[in-house]
């Protein structure tokens, strides 16, 4: 992606302010959607308002694998489209909160995917920003956890213009390897 070798090339002061501005239109555009949503690894919640009064029979809400539609009888679906990744079906599900609010539960196929959007044709958030909660990586078990953190780590690194934990891996290997052969020349040696 020739957009991350640019931001690469940022200062950090650029970065800030890139990442400021990237932010901002992210709040704006996920704020014109006609729902809010939050999402953890394994599952993804989402808030659609109805009117003050609606009721379960009211509404016409339909959880399929790949796809999504909320809206009231007889009416355009307030919600519809394609999700951007699978769920499980029979584990998602939908409640009304206060007569005011459909929440939609849906359970992720792949509980290792942060989602850029709810409905494909939506506008996507930026994955790499996400920080999940600190109390939240203790429900993990221990490979998924590890999994996550060198995600952040690495990603951390990336915003820092440091080398990820592979990278690092990989000139560590290669420092034990000239160690090894003195002999040999590795001044035009690159790492990729």
């Amino acid at each position: 992606m020739a957009d991350v070798d640019d931001y690469d090339k940022l200062t950090p002061e650029q970065r800030e302010a890139k990442d400021k501005e990237d932010r901002a239109r992210e709040q704006a555009e996920q704020a014109a959607l006609p729902y809010r949503w939050k999402q953890e690894l394994g599952e993804v919640d989402i808030y659609v308002p109805v009117p003050k009064g609606t009721r379960g029979r009211d509404l016409v809400v339909k959880i399929q694998r790949n796809k999504l539609s909320v809206g009231l009888k007889g009416k355009e679906p307030i919600m519809e489209g394609e999700l951007c990744k699978e769920i499980k079906v029979d584990e998602s599900t939908w409640t009304i909160e206060d007569q005011s609010e459909v929440l939609v539960h849906l359970e992720k196929v792949s509980k290792m995917e942060w989602w850029e959007n709810v409905l494909k044709h939506h506008p996507k958030i930026d994955v790499r920003k996400i920080n999940p909660e600190p109390g939240k990586l203790s429900d993990l078990d221990g490979e998924t956890r590890g999994m996550v953190e060198k995600m952040m780590f690495d990603n951390q690194q990336k915003q820092l213009g440091k080398p990820t934990s592979d990278e690092m891996k990989k000139m560590e290997m290669l420092e034990k390897f000239k160690a090894a052969h003195p002999e040999m020349d590795f001044s035009n040696a690159k790492i990729s």
